[in-house]
């Protein structure tokens, strides 16, 4: 188990460790409405999940803003054909559709991050995120605590690879085996012991609790 005396850096999953997808179905809904679009709320969910289901498999791998549009364009036209919206160009709903994704905070995320910087500690996050992820952090109040922020399209590769790993070590001066990687994934914990970093599970705080 790592030890707060053992560590000069600790880097953080982003979504299920330090923020998550606040519900889209409302937002969704209103959006759909306005452009004269009427569907029950669990059609709109399904709608969404078969949407992710694609974007998931296909985000990692678009690290360009070009390829990122794109793919945006091209999930949202999943997700309107499986509404059955033929009418709706899902180039032109597709800001509407990434407008409704909106993330918020998970509990103590920003009490903890805090500690951690206020113990000296360098701090990272390394995800699998999209190109939205330094927008996201900003917005929620967290761009400040993190000397970096490393995803595919810096490192070339996403966890479970090691370079996205060892990337951050590098950006943040510290050695592997001297950082804490805590994330919610299996391949946030093959990835991280693949580069040499140790390995804590999510929930942040107990994580950071487990420390002292």
């Amino acid at each position: 188990m790592a030890r707060l005396a053992d560590l000069d850096a600790v880097t953080l999953d982003a979504n299920g460790t330090l923020i998550r997808l606040s519900d889209p179905v409302p937002s969704l809904d209103q959006v759909l409405r306005e452009r004269g679009v009427e569907r029950p709320p669990d059609a709109i969910r399904r709608a969404f999940q078969a949407e992710g289901a694609v974007y998931a498999t296909r985000a990692v791998d678009a690290w360009e803003p070009a390829a990122f549009a794109a793919l945006q364009r091209e999930c949202t036209g999943v997700f309107l054909s499986e509404l059955g919206t033929a009418d709706v160009d899902p180039a032109e709903f597709a800001s509407s559709y990434v407008g409704a994704m909106r993330f918020e905070l998970l509990p103590g995320v920003v009490e903890s991050v805090g500690r951690l910087r206020r113990l000296g500690l360098e701090l990272a996050v390394v995800a699998n995120f999209d190109l939205t992820l330094h927008d996201r952090l900003d917005e929620l109040g967290l761009s400040s605590f993190f000397t970096a922020v490393i995803t595919p399209a810096d490192a070339g590769a996403g966890k479970p690879d090691p370079r996205i790993f060892q990337l951050a070590v590098e950006r943040l001066g510290v050695r592997a085996d001297r950082t804490l990687h805590i994330g919610d994934g299996a391949g946030d914990e093959a990835g991280a012991r693949r580069a040499g970093l140790q390995f804590a599970w999510a929930p942040v705080p107990a994580a950071i609790v487990a420390l002292l």
